[in-house]
């Protein structure tokens, strides 16, 4: 009996294999990038998705297939994992379901979503919830190909849609680590004030937002206990986790009240140890995105 699925993000399945490893959970067999469980679903950081009530049905037709599906609910996404030919012939019998690019900070959708795959040509796997809600598990947005200096302003906006939470105008935002200022400007966009904090310039045409100020300092010099409280604190420094962890607590320990949201970057091999005392911390969420590369969000809101 398969009581939960996780989904990795096709690059990380190692990832999430020694994550359900390390927390005592039993992978029976893996459909693509779909770890099957005989045991209730956990958090798993890095599943991008997890099915949470997880089902098998075996039919004798295509139409058969979608009819059973369908007598359950409308709306399901597919995972074509194995036997891609069937899968689309199945699927084509469905209601259409196509996603719709996010225009940000448009929230996540609400509506009920469920996931399906088939093990063989006869077997449906399926879900009528998961927890994601989006069909792809993750957001597609309407990008800005002119405006940022990069392209890691993604995996903020995917961080806020994940957590449903962003900076309103007129929040102050500290951003260390800032060059060349790919968050910064998200975040100024959103009417944030934001304070850049980087040894390193930022873009010019984002140090020239009104709403954002550089500061030419080292993030790991501040003394947050002498600095204002942030409404948000955001960091997408690049240092080993123990080091970002340290940081975290002391700006916590300072301003407890202040909403955070880091990346954790991994050098060589994964830190689950690191990641586990993220994810201890109190109203932490710790999550991976589909704009991470070998790193994992941590979000903690008040």
């Amino acid at each position: 009996m398969i009581a939960a699925v996780y989904r990795a993000d096709p690059g990380f399945i190692p990832e999430l294999a020694e994550e359900l490893a390390r927390s005592g959970r039993t992978i029976s067999d893996w459909c693509g990038p779909l770890a099957l469980s005989p045991e209730p679903p956990v958090p798993a950081a890095w599943a991008i998705d997890i099915w949470t009530a997880p089902r098998e049905a075996s039919f004798a037709s295509i139409k058969e297939g979608a009819d059973a599906l369908r007598a359950i609910q409308r709306n399901w996404s597919h995972v074509p994992a194995l036997h891609h030919r069937r899968s689309a012939l199945l699927e084509d019998r469905l209601p259409p379901l196509k996603q719709r690019p996010t225009a940000f900070p448009e929230p996540a959708p609400s509506g009920h979503l469920g996931a399906w795959t088939l093990l063989a040509p006869d077997r449906l796997l399926y879900s009528p919830t998961k927890t994601s809600p989006y069909p792809a598990s993750a957001p597609i947005f309407i990008e800005d190909r002119e405006g940022p200096p990069s392209r890691a302003y993604l995996k903020l906006w995917e961080g806020l849609t994940r957590i449903g939470r962003h900076p309103q105008p007129r929040e102050t935002c500290l951003d260390l680590g800032a060059a060349p200022g790919g968050w910064s400007w998200a975040l100024a966009r959103l009417g944030a004030s934001v304070i850049a904090v980087d040894k390193a310039p930022l873009a010019e045409n984002v140090a020239a937002m009104p709403n954002v100020t550089w500061r030419q300092e080292s993030a790991f010099g501040l003394d947050p206990a002498t600095e204002p409280r942030p409404d948000w604190l955001f960091s997408d420094i690049i240092c080993y986790p123990e080091r970002l962890l340290t940081l975290v607590n002391r700006w916590r320990t300072a301003h407890p009240a202040t909403k955070i949201l880091c990346s954790i970057k991994f050098q060589g091999a994964t830190d689950h140890d690191a990641a586990a005392q993220f994810a201890s911390l109190p109203t932490a969420q710790l999550f991976h995105s589909t704009h991470n590369k070998h790193e994992l969000t941590c979000a903690i809101l008040d």
